[in-house]
């Protein structure tokens, strides 16, 4: 009998697992900031200045207030930043106080993140994007969503303008 149940809590504890993963993909971002959407779509964005992702591609970095923007749960948030390529999100910086139960609540949310020993940071992935949990500085965390179609964008972008280059000869 204690083998069968065993196996059964196993076996929930998997699909769970599996599930916390599709909960990352359906919510797509921070609170009501999705990734891959138009900025435009974000009240309370503004405009911080124009920026190079990887020293190549032209962004632009915008910071987001708001009331829906000061806490998750009882965790401060510091900051929200927003960048995006060709007016899209593909990246949500989320500067929140160092506090436990901030990891505690992503684990609750997404499941057991992968730790990578080399960056020192924790991460979840997804075929869509991926969310990456880190120290910033003594007293502050940073979470921080990447959206891979938008990055994609950017790396076919690339290719146009060198295969644009090489017909030029």
């Amino acid at each position: 009998m204690k083998q069968i149940l065993f196996l059964i809590m196993t076996f929930a504890s998997l699909v769970l697992y599996g599930q916390n993963l599709e909960e990352l993909d359906r919510r797509n971002g921070f609170k009501d900031i999705k990734l891959g959407d138009s900025i435009d779509s974000v009240k309370g964005a503004e405009f911080k200045k124009d920026i190079k992702e990887k020293n190549e591609f032209p962004a632009k970095l915008y910071e987001v207030e708001g009331d829906g923007y000061k806490t998750i749960g009882e965790v401060k948030i510091r900051r929200v930043e927003l960048k995006t390529y060709k007016s899209l999100i593909y990246e949500i910086d989320v500067i929140t106080d160092k506090d436990t139960r901030l990891m505690k609540g992503l684990e609750k949310s997404f499941g057991k993140p992968v730790y990578i020993l080399t960056t020192d940071t924790y991460n979840w992935k997804t075929e869509k994007l991926s969310l990456t949990f880190k120290d910033y500085s003594k007293g502050e965390l940073r979470l921080t969503y990447r959206c891979y179609p938008v990055i994609k964008m950017m790396a076919v972008d690339k290719g146009k303008k060198i295969d644009a280059i090489a017909t030029d000869f």
